[in-house]
Formats: structure tokens, C-alpha cells, sequence
């Protein structure tokens, strides 16, 4: 296991560009995000505000803890498929450019919520995506991004296996590896889960109750 720490520690040393272009790439999709918040037109705000109102409204209806382990396992198996399609596109070699619009498109999705909060409802939408964004991602959003390093990582790997012919690694081991790190990263998800659902959402209920009644 330290062995294996020692040698993506290694890795990731050996790609720093690689996970520089993968933090401004996500940077670049929530500032996407917002800037698509302010390029829609006043009638696509209101449409689209009626509906999150709606949203708002039933998360103040009671649901008891039956529904809050629901929500837990839904929010697993989500994050389950995520990380299991981000390790199949890693070894699938050409999965590389899918790699980056997944990471793209889930920085869009975080800069498009917080951007349309802010802007349909100021500070109040700052303090809601404070409780029900901001809580779990500080968890997330380090593993969705070091997981996504990690499979551009074992991609270039298998390239160089492939077209570079004096380049010669164990594979097995390092599949093994990046297996055993993905299941690490996939268990760091779980209190991140924990977190949406049981602290975020509740969070939420209380934000919401205090701001419409």
C-alpha cells in the first residue's frame, strides 16, 4: 500500500502539467457556467426559477429518515457509476478526450448553479449554495479531479506501451495500482454522500424555512 502511495505520489509528480490543465480546465467550466447564467434572456431566468421555486418548496415537506437513506444510496450509486466510468475511459486509451469534457462539464454544472442562485436571488442565493453546494464538494470535487488525473494518467501509459516500444512497465502492477486508488478515491466519496444528504439537505430545509417564512 505505501508502496504503491510512494509510486502515484511519483506519477503525479511526473504529470504536474497535467494536473495544472486539469484544474483550469475545470476553473474554465464554472466560469462557462456563470457566463451562461448571464447570457440567458430574462423570460429562460424566470421559466427556469419557477421551477427550482417548485424544488424549494417540496424540500420543506417533511420526509423522514426512510427518505434520507434513499437519498444516500441514490447519491452512491451516482457517484458509483461516475468513478467506474471515469476508470473504464482511463483504460480504454481513446476515453482521454472524454476524460476532460466530463471534468469540463462538472465544473459548468457547479458555476451554472451557484451563478443562477446568485443572480435570481443575491446574498440569499449565496448563503443557499453555501449550505447545499459548497458543504460536500470540498470532498468531491479534489476526487472527481484527482480520479480524472489518474485515468489521463494510466491512458499516457498505455500509450507509451503501445507506439513506444523501448518504454517497458509492468502493467498488471500498474493496473493494480490504479485499480486500488480509484477504490481509495471511491471511498472517500461516501462520507462526501454522507455529508449531501444528511447535513446539506437538512441545512437547506432550514435556510429555506427562514427565508419564505
Amino acid at each position: 500500500m505505501f508502496y504503491g502511495a510512494r509510486m502515484i505520489k511519483n506519477d503525479l509528480k511526473a504529470h504536474t502539467n497535467l494536473l495544472v490543465f486539469i484544474f483550469v480546465l475545470f476553473i474554465m467550466g464554472m466560469v462557462f457556467g456563470a457566463i451562461i447564467v448571464n447570457s440567458m434572456n430574462f423570460v429562460q431566468k424566470q421559466d427556469l426559477f419557477f421551477y427550482l421555486s417548485q424544488f424549494f418548496e417540496q424540500s420543506l415537506t417533511p420526509g423522514g429518515g426512510s427518505r434520507g437513506a434513499a437519498l444516500w444510496k441514490d447519491s452512491i450509486l451516482y457517484h458509483l457509476k461516475y468513478m467506474i466510468l471515469l476508470f473504464l475511459l482511463g483504460i480504454s486509451v481513446i476515453g482521454m478526450p472524454v476524460i476532460t469534457v466530463l471534468l469540463f462539464i462538472k465544473g459548468l454544472v457547479i458555476g451554472f448553479s451557484v451563478g443562477f442562485l446568485v443572480n435570481q436571488m443575491g446574498w440569499y442565493g449565496l448563503l443557499i449554495s453555501s449550505v447545499s453546494i459548497a458543504p460536500q464538494n470540498i470532498l468531491i470535487i479534489p476526487v472527481y479531479l484527482l480520479a480524472g488525473s489518474l485515468a489521463l494518467i494510466f491512458s499516457l501509459t498505455l500509450c507509451k506501451q503501445l507506439f513506444i516500444r523501448r518504454v517497458h512497465q509492468p502493467l498488471l502492477q500498474v493496473f493494480l495500482r490504479y485499480s486500488l486508488w480509484f477504490a481509495c478515491l471511491f471511498a472517500v466519496l461516501l462520507p462526501a454522500s454522507m455529508i449531501e444528504v444528511f447535513f446539506s439537505n437538512t441545512a437547506l430545509e432550514y435556510v429555506l424555512e427562514w427565508i419564505y417564512k
